[in-house]
């Protein structure tokens, strides 16, 4: 019987366990989707306890107190709360995540960044809290020292197309940091025409853009100003949300009055909602072809479902999940739109509900391109399926309808500093899926070639993908 989480934690073979040691486990970390905030990095943030670094804005972990009956006002905070309070409860909570990868995260977490060895639960508690705390005062606990002492190469936030990005062009600047942080261009608020945040969205626009937008021309022109501006600032990649992804046909002129209305606060319906979006996506995809960007599209989530709660904590703080819409048809009308000028992007296709890797296999093999390797991406398995089995069914979807070996590997997705362990955890993973293939005679026993896979895989097809 194996030993918790000892140093070959979920390799179950000896080709595994040389797999990750010898070939996974050194390899520098590319995170090419996170939502980190720049600002923090630029500012090199420090952390007053455990609790700010390891609970704030960490919806993974609230939706599990929630589960496990922990007040909102222990969850979330509110004036009154202590955070040593807050740290209890989640301690409190993390013996019921047993089988949820949230138990080997946070036990993950402990160790890698401050060596805690102990089980996280209420006896243990205040031992975890005065060691952490001690070792958050020293110098080795500020954001960029976390970055590096993780051994992460890049990271690419996520930032809208209004934001200064000041903080990356600051953190390009620094003498003594070697990690690259670059901007993602997420266009969402511009997309979502039927939203009271449109207007004031577009109004903003203009301002940072110096452009007068009255007709959807106009729009187009900003918006091209910005995709330019985010270039200047290092930008290699755009992040789109599609919860539910629609595809129209349409016309330039039926689109612009389609906008016009929009701008002069009328009503639309949702047939000239996929019409704007379709031309707008379409645009922009081709865009960023121009720029040799990737494009990211985040398929089939449902966010915000609890209005109460939406109304009073806002959007972000756990109460999302899957969305199981029709996929197929308008995401290959979409591509094939943007592809029909030869001009389609480099594309990373996820989605929340594992039902649709299967369709988006088969899909991302009708646009490669002959010319780029992995041109067209089944995304990591994300949000609610960042999980042991969630990883090993995108794993094993990519690897039957297309090329596992081409895979540009894990993502955070995260707002924490503290979130670079999963890397480990996917690795792992992956050296225990790929040492099994040769337990049963499914992959030969050559360590060149399966270590060479896992080490694209971890890190060099990322590297080269996105031309870092």
């Amino acid at each position: 019987m194996k030993s918790f989480m000892d140093d070959n934690f979920m390799l179950n073979s000896r080709v595994a366990e040389r797999l990750y040691h010898d070939y996974a486990a050194k390899q520098p970390i590319i995170d090419y989707h996170c939502h980190l905030n720049p600002q923090e990095i630029f500012e090199d943030k420090r952390f007053a306890n455990l609790t700010e670094i390891w609970l704030y804005g960490d919806h993974y972990k609230w939706r599990a107190m929630r589960a496990n009956g922990i007040a909102e006002s222990l969850v979330t905070g509110e004036p009154g709360v202590g955070d040593e309070e807050r740290f209890a409860a989640w301690v409190k909570t993390v013996p019921h995540t047993l089988g949820n990868p949230l138990y080997h995260w946070s036990h993950l977490e402990l160790r890698r960044h401050f060596g805690i060895e102990e089980l996280i639960n209420e006896k243990n508690g205040p031992i975890i809290w005065e060691k952490a705390n001690a070792m958050l005062a020293s110098d080795r606990f500020s954001v960029r020292q976390l970055i590096r002492e993780q051994g992460v190469e890049a990271i690419c936030t996520t930032d809208d197309p209004t934001d200064s990005l000041e903080y990356h062009v600051g953190i390009r600047k620094l003498d003594d940091f070697e990690c690259v942080v670059l901007p993602s261009f997420r266009p969402d608020k511009g997309l979502e025409i039927r939203r009271p945040t449109f207007l004031p969205w577009v109004r903003k626009l203009e301002e940072v853009s110096g452009r007068k937008i009255g007709q959807y021309a106009d729009f187009l022109e900003a918006l091209d100003d910005r995709i330019e501006f985010f270039e200047q600032a290092g930008c290699i990649v755009s992040d789109h949300a599609l919860d539910r992804v629609s595809y129209a046909e349409t016309s330039l002129e039926e689109v612009s009055a389609i906008f016009t209305r929009a701008i002069e606060g009328l009503t639309l319906t949702e047939e000239e909602e996929s019409k704007y979006k379709t031309l707008t996506l379409v645009h922009l995809g081709r865009k960023y072809a121009e720029l040799g960007w990737t494009m990211q599209l985040h398929i089939h989530a449902s966010r915000n479902n609890n209005s109460r709660k939406f109304s009073a904590l806002g959007p972000d703080t756990g109460f999302d999940s899957v969305y199981d819409g029709l996929l197929a048809y308008p995401l290959m009308k979409l591509l094939d739109a943007i592809d029909s000028g030869g001009s389609l992007p480099q594309t990373i296709l996820y989605s929340l509900n594992p039902n649709d890797y299967i369709v988006l296999g088969s899909l991302m093999g009708s646009f490669q391109d002959g010319n780029t390797p992995g041109k067209i991406q089944l995304g990591s398995a994300w949000w609610f399926n960042d999980t042991k089995n969630g990883m090993l069914e995108q794993l094993d979807t990519l690897a039957n309808l297309g090329l596992l070996s081409r895979f540009v590997g894990m993502l955070t997705d995260s707002r924490s500093f503290l979130s670079y362990p999963r890397h480990e955890y996917f690795r792992r993973i992956l050296c225990d899926m790929i040492g099994g293939w040769v337990v049963k005679g499914e992959a030969p026993e050559d360590l060149e070639l399966l270590g060479g896979m896992v080490e694209n895989i971890c890190y060099h097809n990322a590297k080269n993908y996105f031309r870092l």
